[in-house]
């Protein structure tokens, strides 16, 4: 049994090891580790004293003190975690030390289930049980579980700003009937300040509406001092936006993704905008303003940000006409960005979950391991993989060795040994990694090789390549078996579901565990793009702690809408975006769209058209559900003033 449990110990050390963070940085910076073993990170935030808090998706909120990750959590929520819901956001109140108060955004589960702002009371590195009060319930959310928004933060003004997505509905980002796709701006207590911009052209709670026309605004962040505000909105297939905050601005989404003008002046243009092709999310945000600089003064006032995708962090300065340049590459999905009081800038990935400091070491310097190597087990036939992370003035070079010799060609983060024989056991391994400035060296690791071997998973079901339709429930079942243990229980299954989209991936269902199957259902809305498809991972685990995986992927099927209008050449909508006609595009079976038809217009800018009739008899805006053959929609316009 003490066996198997340092094999379970090995194997989780391995996981961390291999998700390290390995960041390059400009020449006088480092980097380290601060605390890993964080589940699916998603936002964090200091307290006043200090203190930085995790949310985990999962619904934990996990306190950092000292450099040490908390054993017990400041507080647990049950949140619908599907897709991208989940705990989502923290921020403390202005008056912590006093009322120690702090506020969190997550999605409550239920049919639908609606995003919430709470607020709960510390004692000490707990919540306090049953402290928790609504400050704001948001609107129900359809079965789409993207583009939730969840960053909250207090402004200089004391009032409380909420960053909420469209939920993948864009016509949601334009109207004043209820608060998805907006940026919120609220009282400490949930009231609603009378001079919001749209106090007076709105009811009830979309009074709360603060600016709109954002798509999701998944971070945002406000300059300490200024009180100016950045907000990091997501683009589609377009472009990756930061937006200056302004009381009833309006960003344009979906009328346009990125600038607008000049075509459309009545929306605000973003002071920065970069394409979506090479990356995927605009991520984290922070000012560089705190209470004591440690970076040289040329930092002062920039704004970072970081890409999920591309894995690095970009510094952007309002100084300089808004000028944009690297700061860091080579991170693991970052998902957000803080400054400390004493200067350094943090950085939380949700790949290698963890949260690593970058620091300012005043001059080159030779390179520093941040994270060493870790001792692994490998049966034999299997593999094990060594990865270290150093940081220190770029490039960094790295070499690895075993039993003190070179392995040639070994050069990168890791090593992977491959086909682990029983002439491996024991074996040490351990890289040198250098710089123009000097060279060090990691601890070794150790490789054990274990006589137990690896367990055998299989998914029985669905096929690989299946076709789906959106809306379809999808079954999925599994068996595994293992040498030592025979035919696996169910206790010993691990299930999850990414949903990808074209060169990125979005979390969709689990890890769900101890069951060998189970459904899902495809949304019938969300993410209309034809480039996706849904990959199901099966994870299985021996009772030495000994796992193996494997996957299958489902594949939509694909046809292809085209509309048009008579005469051609008009302009229609479609999911709430302008396009010129005539328009063809690929759909998933079974997705929902909605098809509009803007009238009047000019054409070529001299004559106006009206709207007549749609050839599917639909009103002038309305939904669709992608039909399983190539469809025609086409919109009839006749001119202005004909009967």
């Amino acid at each position: 049994m003490k066996a198997k449990l340092k094999l379970i110990a090995c194997i989780l050390l391995v996981l961390v090891a291999c998700a390290a963070s390995a960041a390059t940085l400009p020449s006088g910076f480092s980097e380290s580790v601060v605390a890993s073993g964080i589940s699916s990170p998603t936002a964090m935030d200091f307290a006043p004293d200090g203190r930085l808090f995790v949310c985990q998706q999962n619904g934990q909120l996990r306190v950092i003190k000292n450099d040490v990750l908390l054993s017990t959590p400041f507080l647990t929520v049950t949140p619908d975690s599907n897709g991208e819901r989940g705990l989502l956001g923290v921020a403390f109140d202005p008056n912590f030390a006093g009322n120690h108060w702090v506020y969190i955004y997550y999605t409550v589960p239920g049919s639908p289930a609606h995003n919430r702002v709470s607020r709960v009371t510390a004692n000490g590195d707990v919540a306090v049980s049953g402290s928790e009060i609504v400050i704001l319930d948001l609107n129900a959310l359809s079965t789409a579980s993207n583009h939730n928004g969840g960053a909250i933060h207090f402004g200089l003004d004391g009032k409380l700003y909420v960053a909420v997505g469209e939920n993948a509905n864009s016509a949601n980002a334009q109207t004043l009937a209820n608060l998805l796709g907006k940026m919120l701006r609220i009282n400490a207590d949930g009231s609603i300040p009378t001079d919001n911009p749209f106090y007076t052209a709105a009811t009830g709670a979309n009074r709360a509406i603060w600016a709109l026309g954002l798509r999701n605004p998944f971070t945002f962040a406000i300059q300490p001092g200024t009180g100016r505000m950045f907000i990091n909105d997501v683009g589609e297939s377009t472009w990756e936006t930061i937006n200056d905050g302004v009381a009833g601005a309006n960003y344009g989404w979906p009328n346009c993704e990125g600038a607008c003008s000049p075509t459309n002046p009545n929306f605000r243009d973003p002071i920065y905008q970069y394409p979506h092709s090479g990356a995927c999310a605009i991520t984290g945000g922070a000012f560089y303003n705190p209470a004591t600089s440690q970076f040289p003064p040329q930092y002062t006032g920039v704004y970072f940000f970081a890409d999920y995708c591309g894995g690095w962090i970009g510094q952007l300065d309002p100084a300089n006409g808004n000028q944009v340049t690297t700061f860091a590459t080579g991170l693991s999905a970052p998902v957000d960005l803080k400054v400390s009081a004493d200067g350094s800038l943090y950085h939380l990935d949700r790949n290698s979950s963890a949260v690593y400091r970058v620091q300012y070491t005043s001059a080159p310097s030779a390179p520093s391991i941040t994270l060493h190597p870790q001792d692994q087990t490998a049966p034999v036939g299997g593999s094990a993989t060594f990865t270290v992370a150093a940081s220190g003035a770029g490039p960094l070079f790295y070499q690895w060795q075993r039993d003190g010799t070179d392995i040639p060609g070994a050069t990168s983060t890791s090593y992977t040994l491959s086909g682990v024989q029983t002439g491996d056991n024991g074996a040490s391994f351990r890289a040198r990694v250098s710089n123009a400035y000097g060279s060090t060296t990691s601890n070794p690791a150790r490789l054990t090789v274990s006589s137990n071997q690896s367990p055998i998973g299989t998914i029985n079901t669905p096929p690989n390549g299946l076709l789906y339709n959106a809306g379809d429930t999808i079954a999925f079942s599994g068996s595994a078996s293992d040498p030592e243990d025979g035919q696996l229980p169910p206790g010993a299954f691990s299930w999850t579901i990414v949903f990808h989209h074209d060169t990125h991936t979005h979390p969709f269902l689990g890890p769900t565990t101890g069951t060998a199957s189970g459904t899902f259902t495809i949304p019938t809305a969300g993410e209309t793009s034809a480039s996706v498809f849904y990959r199901i991972h099966l994870t299985v685990t021996d009772s030495a702690g000994a796992q193996s995986s494997t996957f299958v992927d489902i594949l939509p099927n694909v046809v292809t809408l085209t509309l048009d209008t008579q005469p051609n050449g008009l302009q229609l909508t479609l999911d709430g975006q302008p396009i010129t006609t005539p328009y063809a595009v690929g759909s998933v079976v079974g997705m929902r769209r909605t098809l509009g038809a803007p009238s009047p217009q000019l054409a070529s800018g001299k004559r106006s058209y009206s709207f007549v009739a749609w050839s599917d008899a639909g009103a002038q805006t309305h939904g669709i559900t992608t039909p399983a053959a190539d469809t025609t929609y086409s919109a009839t316009y006749r001119k202005a003033g004909r009967p």
